[in-house]
């Protein structure tokens, strides 16, 4: 049943507002002072609130609350009553947000109409707001690598705090994502989730678009506003106008900003968490980040892991991008033959997941659904001889003497398959087909000490 908060500092007008709905069926609360209000909000929502311009012995008058109200309980709706009515009065509390004005003394048929609109309004506000939301399915973090499975842990370390989170990797590697179930996952999941790009908005236009602009006869909210209580995401921070910088500093100092134009302060209650594929050190040397900003978004600096780094998951991303372009597109599920598979493990990631994922959707669309997925279906990458550790030949092994271009083979071959298994040696062994000494010798003879090393490490890791 709808609750309808009173707050009036004359008793006798509040308790009969409150007798009348009571009649009408609606559940009723009172207070006749800012204290009280704000202490009845904080102990419950209510559906609505009537609330009177002019209180006496209150620390807050009408329009302040209203004030309160809209930036931290914006889908409140808010009727003003007052018996000093005028038009300048009625013109600033709808500016503020309020639904409606009712000058005393009203017609209670005029007041439980407006109470009706009201409530009809902010019900299909809410629900166009839950269409408009995407599915709150927690996003799915996919990979059991040892590498993956501490960056998991990493993120799980912050759900349950407001800290900020830096998140760093290379394009395509998954950092909104990880963004989302941090927000996912913590107490904020019920308010907005807000991507920002600074790339696509108008370097001219952007400050409005995140402060939002006030004029004489208008009130435009941006993006801070909109998402109160929610987390924003900073797709790219580097990208931020510097001037917009300093400008974000402040709020995040102060957890408020004005409006463009405009000069009231603004609350807002806002989780930031911040990403980049650049290096922070150099843009900070190059007057692209501010240092003071860089300094309060990276309370929380977590490295987001290529696909390069781990290829013990791209057999279980594949099958999950399989099912999902399935779902979503209507695409033949079709699976990898292990050739396909491994081929898929030993090749380049400059794209990372979205690269992979492209992949895939370019292979179910092009190839024979009755089919499992070959490894010739797959694209066929260009040599890259100026990258250390390429699977691929260099083109000049035609001119080297067989022992030599065997030893390089070996080399190239036995690094991709080591990095294919995440640095696990008892599983490249046993997928090459030679004992573990006999691989930890062949290593050593190739001059792969160091490699040899770090995959010990990695294994010792997962053991």
């Amino acid at each position: 049943m709808s609750n309808i908060l009173i707050v009036d500092d004359e008793r006798d007008i509040r308790e009969l507002i409150g007798d009348i709905l009571n009649d009408e069926g609606f559940e009723t609360r009172l207070a006749s002072n800012s204290e009280e209000c704000l202490s009845q909000l904080s102990s419950s929502l209510p559906s609505l609130i009537i609330l009177d311009i002019w209180l006496n012995d209150s620390q807050m008058d009408g329009i302040d609350i209203l004030k309160y109200v809209k930036n931290n309980y914006p889908d409140v709706p808010v009727i003003i009553i007052s018996g000093h009515g005028n038009v300048e009065i009625a013109v600033a509390a709808i500016k503020q947000g309020a639904y409606d004005f009712i000058e005393k003394p009203f017609n209670i048929d005029q007041l439980l109409v407006v109470i009706s609109r009201a409530m009809e309004t902010a019900l299909l506000r809410k629900e166009n707001t839950a269409l408009k939301r995407p599915d709150k399915t927690e996003p799915e973090l996919i990979g059991n690598s040892p590498i993956f499975k501490t960056f998991k842990s990493q993120l799980s370390k912050v759900f349950k705090t407001n800290s900020r989170v830096l998140l760093t990797g290379p394009s395509g590697s998954g950092k909104e994502l990880a963004a989302r179930y941090i927000h996912e996952n913590s107490s904020r999941s019920d308010y907005p989730f807000c991507t920002i790009s600074p790339s696509t908005i108008d370097y001219n236009l952007i400050d409005e678009f995140l402060f939002g602009k006030e004029s004489d006869d208008k009130i435009e909210t941006g993006a801070f506003e909109k998402n109160n209580r929610g987390t924003i995401y900073f797709d790219e921070i580097v990208e931020l106008p510097i001037e917009t910088q300093a400008k974000l500093i402040r709020l995040l100092v102060n957890q408020e900003f004005t409006r463009m134009g405009g000069s009231e302060k603004i609350s807002v209650d806002l989780r930031i968490i911040s990403s980049s594929s650049h290096n922070l050190d150099a843009a900070i040397q190059n007057g692209k980040l501010k240092k003071e900003l860089y300094h309060r978004i990276n309370v929380m600096p977590i490295a987001v892991p290529d696909l390069g780094q781990r290829r013990e998951d791209i057999p279980e991303l594949a099958a999950y991008f399989i099912e999902q372009l399935h779902r979503e597109q209507g695409l033949s599920k079709r699976e990898f033959s292990p050739d396909a598979l491994g081929v898929l493990q030993t090749m380049s990631w400059p794209g990372n997941i979205r690269q992979l994922r492209n992949i895939i959707e370019r292979v179910l669309i092009l190839g024979d659904e009755n089919k499992p997925i070959a490894a010739d279906e797959l694209p066929v990458e260009k040599p890259n001889s100026n990258k250390p550790n390429s699977q691929f030949l260099p083109p000049s092994i035609a001119n080297l003497p067989l022992r030599e271009a065997r030893e390089l083979f070996e080399r190239e071959y036995l690094i991709s398959q080591i990095e294919r298994f995440g640095g696990n040696i008892s599983r490249t062994a046993a997928f090459i087909g030679m004992e573990r000494s006999a691989l930890h010798r062949k290593l050593k003879s190739l001059n792969l000490t160091t490699t040899q090393k770090q995959a010990t490490l990695a294994e010792k890791e997962v053991l």
